[in-house]
């Protein structure tokens, strides 16, 4: 059985007659996989899950879930229903594992609800994949998040997206175009289709480095980039334009 087919069992087994549906979201359902794409799954559940089904979801992840060659890592967001529809912000996530965070839970950390913005567009990529993996489709489970909402979860995580951006340089290039394009279109892109939408906009010396995250993204895995000290020194640069054009949409027309 394939990373996906064990993960939506694995919640199936988990939760049990609570769940409601499994549905498929991100890069698999807006324009394809990269090499080291997540496979990004969202869970709803008809209540909040018990702390042994937590310890299971997440024991079961760190052995389905990985960043090699053969496994991709796996994005479980988990939502009880009645917490997103109706439709309310911020929305309250009720399971998020992900491979960012493998050290807390190999230390025993369980995750708890919370608060998490990032969800309206999960919830929006969901909807417009409309790829459920078992259960009804997504538009009788869940409520489409207005714009303003939409926009709002786009740029609520800059902060430590930028704090990220010496560790996780490709990652955080490459995200900052698709708020920029979310803020400006209205549409969630693929990160490839997010970058060379950006690359039009932006002048000519400050290209490089996102063409070369680009191509990093649908060419190699993490393990395998390399980035030239040229190329180092032009990052900051370029993402200080790419924040003013992304400020300059939020705060409209003067």
């Amino acid at each position: 059985m394939d990373q996906l087919g064990r993960t939506v069992e694995l919640v199936r087994d988990t939760v049990g007659p609570e769940l409601v549906g499994v549905y498929l979201h991100g890069s698999a359902v807006l324009g394809g996989l990269a090499p080291a794409s997540d496979l990004d799954v969202l869970a709803v559940t008809r209540r909040s899950l018990k702390d042994d089904q937590r310890r299971s979801l997440v024991e079961g992840l760190l052995e389905i879930s990985g960043l090699t060659s053969v496994v991709r890592p796996v994005e479980l967001t988990v939502v009880v229903q009645s917490e997103v529809r109706p439709w309310r912000f911020p929305p309250t996530v009720d399971l998020l594992y992900g491979e960012w965070l493998r050290a807390e839970y190999e230390e025993g950390k369980i995750p708890q609800p919370g608060p998490v913005p990032d969800l309206a567009l999960v919830i929006t990529m969901a909807l417009a994949g409309d790829r459920p993996l078992t259960g009804p489709r997504p538009a009788e489970v869940l409520a489409p998040v207005p714009h303003g909402d939409l926009v709002r979860a786009s740029v609520a995580g800059i902060p430590e997206l930028l704090a990220e951006l010496d560790g996780d340089t490709r990652n955080v290039l490459l995200t900052l175009p698709r708020i920029w394009t979310t803020l400006a279109t209205g549409e969630i892109k693929t990160k490839d289709a997010a970058a060379a939408w950006a690359l039009a906009q932006l002048p000519p010396r400050h290209r490089p480095v996102l063409e070369h995250a680009r191509n990093l993204y649908l060419t190699c895995h993490y393990q395998d980039e390399t980035w030239s000290d040229e190329l180092r020194s032009q990052v900051r640069p370029h993402v200080e334009v790419v924040l003013a054009r992304i400020d300059g949409l939020r705060r409209g027309p003067e």
